[in-house]
């Protein structure tokens, strides 16, 4: 019977997972017409330029960052390019308090939510980790418990509506490297997290799919600010990345890897960079992803 059981399981999880996970196979704009949408981190970068795409797409918009000029600017841009609707919510995502807010905003506004996507990080350093234990404890909450804390707060309308929840992480949280530990432990966290709750939305039924995001080097000004000075390989457009990171959510994909090939089968590093070390640059270096 035991053994039974040990077969009979793991078939069923997968039946389920075929099931509730089915998902469409070729992505059409006219998928995210008139969704209900947060972005999160949206004032720039890479959030900034899914705003844009989901407005052209007609989507409902709602952005979110701690500038609020910023914001209003995308939001003006993003009705100039056809968004069914777009708003704004400035505040701090360290006070998980404003993030609770900010789903409850669009609750209030839309009366649901179609996806949530979490993009937002907080600031951190590249360099070798200095023992500031509150500032990991800090970038916990922004670029984790935060993320956790919407997640909690969108579940009940994500389940109505059987939507979809996209967390925008990084191959630092699938491969670490040196001078990148507190940033790499936030990435690890979410991983982790969602990762395990996708396994607990099969076993549970609920028709809520969650994509994670591995992203490489994207030529948004925070990413070439703070490492353009050691990795020496071109960064990839982060107008395509946005693109790709609203396709994998509404195509509901477990995982999208962004460029493509970023992580090799055994989950190394195959992104060519180097590393300097007190203005002298080592010799250490991955080999480039294949062009072909």
């Amino acid at each position: 019977m035991g053994l039974l059981l040990k077969v009979i399981l793991p078939l069923m999880g997968l039946g389920l997972a075929v099931y509730f996970y089915s998902a469409p196979e070729n992505f059409n704009e006219e998928m995210l017409r008139g969704k209900r949408v947060i972005v999160t981190g949206a004032s720039s970068g890479i959030g900034e330029q899914m705003a844009y795409h989901l407005a052209r797409m007609g989507a409902h918009v709602l952005v979110t960052a701690r500038t609020e000029a910023k914001l209003q600017k995308v939001v003006e841009r993003c009705r100039e390019l056809g968004a069914a609707s777009a708003r704004f919510v400035s505040g701090s995502m360290e006070d998980t308090a404003f993030a609770e807010e900010v789903v409850k905003e669009a609750e209030n506004t839309w009366g649901g939510l179609d996806m949530l996507i979490l993009n937002h990080i907080g600031h951190s350093y590249f360099n070798y980790f200095d023992g500031d234990v509150d500032h990991i404890r800090k970038l916990l909450e922004t670029n984790f418990l935060s993320y956790v804390a919407m997640t909690v707060t969108a579940l009940p309308m994500l389940k109505e509506s059987e939507g979809n929840i996209v967390v925008v992480s990084s191959v630092a949280g699938k491969a670490p490297g040196p001078f990148a530990a507190p940033y790499s432990a936030t990435k690890f966290a979410l991983d982790g997290f969602f990762s395990s709750l996708r396994h607990e939305f099969i076993i549970e039924n609920v028709n809520v799919s969650i994509t994670l995001c591995i992203l490489g080097y994207i030529d948004t000004d925070n990413a070439m600010q703070a490492v353009s000075h050691a990795i020496k390989v071109a960064p990839s457009p982060k107008e395509e990345c946005a693109l790709e990171i609203i396709r994998s959510g509404a195509l509901r994909q477990h995982e999208l890897h962004y460029p493509p090939g970023i992580l090799g089968t055994a989950g190394s590093l195959r992104y060519g960079h180097k590393i300097w070390h007190k203005d002298k640059l080592l010799s250490l270096s991955w080999p480039q992803t294949p062009s072909s």
